[in-house]
């Protein structure tokens, strides 16, 4: 990504929140409804992939062109637009205040008076996005697509593999949950019971078990096979929880495994254990 600035505008219910998210997804720092007499401060201070939504919730817009004109750095212009009647429908649906409908006496009326107000804007956008037709899938993707800031990777998806125990209860935000209970457990062998699947003891006993080999390709090729399309579905991290009695061998040892797997092929890779301290049972 050549350009670290963007400036996020455009119509109320066009999608800005949703386009934030995506910024704030893909590594972006992302400033919310500034005001355009504040603008003039950030000149100094842009040393950062900088995204900042202005909008008319922040009051006049005069003030802007100015404002970036003294940036050090041009900033690429996005502007999300939206039909009348589908920013109509949007506000019924959700029910929201539109920024302008009290000074403007309804909401009609404030889209109006919304769209004069941004009309300078628009003119000078570098890119703009309708999104009258455009799912929330669709939006993410054009915008990761466009601002990615690491445009070598095929995907900014996270994905955090981590090893549990049953015993303990199941991680909450796992995405994808394995259970590895059918290994061979170094827990019934005396002198590997203390151990942990981070020690190569433990590791060499559970791969003399003929099924780990088996189970650890399956699980690589599946997760493998997966990441691409949590990744298309704009999904910024990704949960994969390794569980096995006590979480402190068999899951340890997994998750270690297919965590270099990973990092192997290019993924972005947190492991985490989160219950091999949890005792020795």
């Amino acid at each position: 990504m050549k350009n670290p600035l963007v400036l996020l505008t455009g119509m109320s219910g066009a999608g800005k929140s949703l386009a934030a998210s995506v910024f704030e997804d893909i590594g972006w720092t992302v400033i919310d409804n500034l005001p355009a007499a504040w603008m003039q401060l950030l000149g100094p201070v842009i040393d950062r992939p900088l995204c900042i939504i202005c909008d008319t919730r922040g009051g006049d817009l005069t003030g802007v062109h100015a404002a970036i004109a003294n940036w050090q750095v041009k900033p690429t212009v996005v502007f999300l637009d939206a039909t009348d009647e589908v920013l109509v429908r949007r506000f019924k649906e959700t029910r929201r205040s539109h920024p302008m409908f009290t000074v403007s006496g309804g909401i009609i009326p404030a889209i109006v008076a919304e769209r004069q107000a941004l009309s300078s804007l628009k003119a000078e956008s570098d890119v703009t996005i309708d999104t009258t037709v455009l799912t929330a899938l669709q939006l993410r993707q054009a915008l990761r697509q466009r601002f990615s800031l690491d445009q070598a990777s095929e995907s900014s998806l996270i994905v955090s593999v981590v090893s549990f125990g049953f015993k303990h209860g199941s991680p909450l935000d796992a995405d994808l949950v394995f259970d590895v209970r059918f290994l061979q457990n170094p827990f019934y062998v005396a002198e590997l019971r203390l151990h942990s699947g981070l020690d190569e003891d433990v590791q060499h006993y559970i791969d003399r078990d003929e099924r780990t080999s088996v189970l650890l390709q399956k699980l690589s090729d599946l997760v493998e096979w997966t990441i691409p399309h949590y990744s298309n579905e704009g999904k910024a991290y990704l949960t994969i929880a390794i569980g096995c009695t006590g979480g402190r061998h068999r899951s340890v040892y997994i998750a270690e495994r297919l965590g270099a797997y990973l990092r192997d092929a290019g993924v972005r890779t947190i492991i985490d254990h989160r219950d091999v301290n949890k005792g020795h049972q």
